[in-house]
């Protein structure tokens, strides 16, 4: 390749990534709802923007300012502290929603971390996604089922703006509010979800069970009976009174294995899968009892 075709490569690669800012910076905007320097947030929808809970410290009294340099009202319309991502309502619906990425994020794949921090307009660090992992927990007292860590800067400010990609598509929503300081993306797949939660009950349902467990080992004879391979499960070392185990009748000694027909390995994953629609509803627990398959109706119980 000549250098002046390299020359133009790079001039194209530099075009791409301003065109991304400038598609996504159409969606993000700057949201005063703490005392100190200001956050950002996504357009969700015409209505609704996106954003990181630690960044809301008033219910009352919030303001954002749009793309276009207006300036408009909100109010808190729910909020999850487990993943740190509030939803805030427009008055009235001028917002362009952002585009969420079609597909999950992939390790090395180019990224740029958004934010409107100031009047001064939009802000951008080009980096590369590093890590996808989960689940993990949080310092806000929450399981996250997913995250994203990159190499972009993230600049004071950014909290509550998006994670894009090359074409300006949101791969997640970035937070310094869930490890300790520690920047990390949630995934647009996980923050759409809570969003949309938060849109219809301006919370999100976690449920519980009332035990108390902890890892052990599942036997080749046990998976046997299982049908299924799985090494792991969580044993009932104590069962709360009255809680929704001691009225479905589980007991001390069980080995829980899956829940609503999907494996349960470890508490994490126990975590994950009491969230949404299975709280409040009768669901099927399956454990090991005596080294025998069993199933029990649990009617999950919603954590306060």
């Amino acid at each position: 390749m000549t250098l002046q075709n390299e020359a133009s490569s790079l001039v194209a690669f530099s075009n791409a990534m301003a065109d991304a800012v400038e598609k996504a910076a159409a969606s993000t905007v700057l949201v005063d709802a703490r005392r100190r320097i200001p956050a950002s947030g996504v357009a969700y929808s015409a209505d609704f923007v996106l954003t990181a809970d630690h960044v809301v410290e008033r219910d009352d009294d919030i303001r954002l300012l749009l793309p276009d340099g207006s300036r408009v009202e909100a109010v808190v319309a729910g909020r999850d502290p487990g993943s740190d991502l509030a939803l805030l309502r427009l008055a009235g619906g001028s917002l362009v929603p952002a585009e969420p990425a079609s597909q999950a994020a992939r390790i090395g794949q180019i990224a740029l971390a958004l934010g409107r921090p100031s009047a001064d307009g939009i802000q951008a660090s080009l980096g590369v996604v590093s890590a996808v992992s989960g689940p993990v927990r949080t310092g806000r007292g929450g399981l996250l089922e997913s995250y994203l860590r990159t190499d972009t800067t993230p600049y004071p400010g950014f909290s509550g703006g998006p994670l894009i990609d090359a074409a300006g598509r949101v791969l997640g929503i970035n937070t310094s509010g869930l490890a300790h300081g520690m920047s990390l993306t949630i995934p647009t797949s996980l923050a759409w979800n809570v969003a949309g939660t938060l849109a219809e009950h301006g919370h999100v349902r976690r449920g519980y069970l009332g035990i108390r467990s902890q890892p052990v080992s599942i036997g080749a004879a046990q998976q046997a009976r299982l049908r299924r391979e799985q090494a792991t499960g969580l044993l009932l070392v104590g069962i709360e009174d009255d809680g929704p185990a001691a009225q479905a009748g589980l007991l001390v000694g069980d080995i829980l294995v899956g829940l609503a027909g999907q494996p349960v390995s470890d508490p994490d994953e126990l975590l994950t899968r009491l969230v949404g629609a299975v709280v409040g509803q009768p669901t099927v627990v399956e454990v090991l009892r005596g080294g025998e398959p069993t199933t029990v109706n649990v009617i999950i119980g919603e954590r306060k």
